[in-house]
């Protein structure tokens, strides 16, 4: 009798496990971060696309949660990037705009003091991975091996080439003028290689073989998948171009190409973690660095603004996670998040100390997302351009903004919820609410630094 007993017990402990507040499974989750670049809010079919399939990256959402109202911390894809990777607001340490790729200049990049993902995972044993995009700086002392990764395959710089014919410069040394980086050959780890086909196919093959490697030497990992689709130049192999006949304009269709590339890519990530056994207890998240650009086709949907705006278009993009294990299937959550939210969320399931001096401002999200906590995970979001002196608030569903192209940064107050496209100001018939969200910003703006570092535009730093 006793034992039919325990023999009922144990599927309601596991149950019981599986939503508590402060999961943390028996076995530590892997976490698989995948993050495009400059990719539009309705360019995902999770969002509503028509014309671009996306299977895959839908696979995240249906088998997991799709997020609405998913955040990045800046408009621009350094300083979202540097936000995601320490799981603190950039400005805090002065990352606020584009770094300069100037690989002599030991200030230019994400500071040596703050900890990345990587680093803080390294506490619990993980092994981490970048695969893609790095973006945080050139000097040899921000290189992903210096910080917390065990292994790099891409490129340092913000942007690149796709054709592996056009990669003909070793390294930054060889750069005698601006955007020539995109031109340089790949890195694995700390040396240069010869690659043979298109970018984005290159950078599957490695996160795949990355996974591969440590489901057979059974280690617990992370994984940042940045690719650099589809994020200029415009550049797609005949072999996705030729999946969308019907698109009529050039660059909709080299863009269409470039998603679908990426498509393919995130399907074949989660056929390795299906395969190797740990898809069940690793957390994959899909999300855009920041919201479409101007130059790239790419579509913001309902959303006001682009990339570069404070408006919802440039900073609001698409996001949706996966955990099979803990995370119930088929959910749309509506309340706003963050791209900060990843690394405190991973954090929670594991005895990691956070140092006291530099507290993470995201918030562990499965609470939020086991029907345990209903209430809103931030109580505000901030954001800041110091460059142009715009800002940005919201709490609920009210936003002030004050974007860098209104008439002297006048900050306007718009309702999300009846007007997400951001057309209506209603600061005159809610000035005291107004204020109040004005007050909040100057109190977390008191707490940041200026820019620390020369600006990737602002710096020719190859002319002697």
């Amino acid at each position: 009798m006793l034992k039919h007993f325990l023999l009922l017990l144990v599927p309601l402990v596991l149950f019981s496990c599986k939503k508590s507040s402060n999961t943390v499974t028996q076995k530590q989750p892997n976490l698989v971060v995948i993050m495009t670049d400059d990719m539009g809010y309705a360019d995902v079919g999770f969002n509503g696309c028509t014309d671009i399939p996306t299977p895959h990256i839908d696979k995240i959402a249906d088998q997991g949660v799709r997020f609405t109202q998913g955040y990045v911390t800046f408009p621009v894809c350094g300083p979202s990037r540097a936000g995601f990777l320490t799981g603190r607001y950039q400005d805090r340490f002065g990352f606020t705009t584009n770094p300069s790729i100037d690989p002599e200049n030991p200030v230019s990049g994400l500071p040596v003091e703050e900890e990345t993902m990587a680093q803080v995972l390294r506490k619990a044993n993980y092994k981490s991975a970048i695969v893609g995009k790095w973006h945080m700086g050139t000097h040899p002392h921000f290189h992903p091996l210096e910080r917390g990764f065990d292994y790099f395959y891409g490129f340092l710089s913000g942007g690149h080439n796709y054709f592996h014919d056009q990669l003909y410069l070793k390294d930054l040394s060889e750069v005698t003028k601006k955007w020539e980086w995109y031109r340089t050959k790949i890195i694995e780890n700390r040396k240069t290689v010869e690659t043979d086909d298109y970018l984005t196919d290159e950078l599957s093959d490695a996160a795949v073989n990355f996974i591969n490697q440590k489901v057979a030497a059974d280690e617990h990992f992370m994984l940042y998948l940045a690719y650099n689709a589809p994020h200029t130049p415009m550049q797609a192999t005949e072999k996705y171009l030729s999946r969308f006949p019907d698109i009529e304009d050039k660059k909709r269709k080299t863009y269409a190409a470039m998603v679908s590339a990426v498509d393919d890519g995130v399907g074949r990530v989660l056929k390795a973690l299906h395969d190797g056994g740990i898809n069940e207890n690793t957390i994959v998240v899909f999300l855009s660095d920041n919201g479409g650009a101007h130059n790239n086709a790419s579509d913001n949907g309902p959303l006001r603004g682009l990339k570069g705006d404070l408006f919802e278009g440039g900073i609001r993009v698409p996001f949706a996670m996966r955990w099979p294990e803990v995370i119930p299937a088929g959910q749309t959550y509506e309340k706003a998040i963050s791209s900060m939210d990843i690394m405190a969320t991973i954090v929670a399931q594991n005895t990691i100390e956070i140092s006291a001096e530099r507290p993470l401002d995201g918030v562990n999200l499965i609470p939020f997302l086991t029907e345990l906590n209903d209430e809103e995970p931030h109580d505000y979001l901030f954001w800041r351009k110091w460059e142009q002196n715009a800002m940005a608030i919201r709490q609920g569903m009210n936003k002030l903004v004050a974007n860098d192209d209104q008439d002297q940064n006048e900050p306007e107050l718009y309702n999300l919820a009846s007007d997400l496209n951001e057309q209506t100001n209603v600061k005159a018939e809610e000035e005291e609410l107004s204020e109040q969200l004005l007050n909040e910003w100057q109190k977390w703006n008191a707490q940041l630094k200026d820019r620390v570092f020369p600006t990737l535009g602002g710096d020719e730093w190859w002319i002697d």
